[in-house]
């Protein structure tokens, strides 16, 4: 039985940045212009801010400081200003996730960072493209812990024996006592949030993609697998760590060998050093 408090929990969450939803649709409007972007952006200056700072970091490698919205969403272009959008937007609810789930915020932060950015490097060994979907769902993965955190205190130990005393899987524990998973409920804040179905499914199935009932869609397996990746590197994450049942056919799926994947992981850990601003915006804004 789903607790009702986790439930009626996520209704109190602040809405979505009006600003990263009207982005994300003018981009799909195929006769935007920059100026049209900049015109929607510039009203949030904390979401300005963050561009600004990340626009000027090594991950995007550029040669001369950008002082001006509409000088980075020029050298940005439509696909990287989207990124930079959501990263800036969902980074906020991101500050306070701390609790008996998560260590320390910043943390959290950079897990769901490294996710974002490994199903990028995996999109483009598989399907020779980057994927905006895949990146925000990355960014997103974890949502539920934010709520969760909040309240598991009562129920954590519990949790926790089951993982470590009965060989339950976190998943099976979370459920087991409180009800719900943090993936399940993570689907339920997108549903809210009003994402599409794939960035929904991908969040509420990104440890079990095989237990999706409908389609066959690629985009919650690449989130476990990027997830996975990370969790195997220690890159952030939080105390459940690989408490979870592995998916051996993940690879397969995508006909990827392990030197593929071995490559995959290299560039990702050399992309989380040169995106700094990006892992930073939390672990700045937490101190502040």
């Amino acid at each position: 039985m789903i607790d009702d408090k986790f439930l009626k929990s996520i209704k109190n969450l602040p809405p979505f940045p009006a600003t990263v939803q009207k982005v994300s649709a003018l981009i799909s409007d195929p006769d935007f212009s920059m100026m049209d972007l900049v015109g929607v952006i510039e009203y949030d200056q904390a979401i300005t801010a963050n561009i600004l700072k990340m626009c000027n970091s090594a991950y995007f490698g550029v040669r001369h400081k950008i002082s001006n919205l509409r000088q980075a969403v020029s050298y940005l272009g439509r696909e990287n200003i989207v990124r930079v959008v959501n990263a800036a937007g969902t980074s906020r609810y991101y500050k306070k996730a701390e609790g008996y789930y998560i260590d320390e915020a910043a943390k959290l932060w950079e897990h769901s960072v490294g996710v974002a950015l490994m199903t990028q490097i995996l999109s483009r060994k598989i399907y020779g493209r980057e994927d905006n979907k895949l990146f925000t769902a990355g960014l997103l993965h974890d949502i539920g812990k934010v709520v969760l955190g909040e309240f598991v205190h009562e129920s954590f130990q519990e949790i926790m024996g089951l993982v470590t005393d009965h060989g339950y899987s976190f998943l099976e524990a979370e459920e087991e006592v409180i009800g719900i998973n943090h993936a399940q409920l993570g689907g339920e804040i997108a549903v809210l949030w009003k994402f599409p179905r794939e960035i929904r499914d991908a969040i509420a199935y990104h440890h079990r993609p095989d237990l999706m009932e409908e389609g066959d869609d690629a985009i919650p397996w690449l989130i476990y697998l990027s997830d996975q990746a990370c969790l195997m590197m220690g890159i952030g994450g939080g105390v459940d760590g690989l408490a979870y049942r592995g998916l051996g056919e993940v690879i397969d799926k995508f006909n990827l060998r392990q030197k593929d994947f071995e490559e995959s992981i290299v560039l990702l850990l050399k992309d989380l050093e040169k995106a700094k601003e990006l892992v930073d915006l939390v672990e700045s804004e937490s101190k502040g």
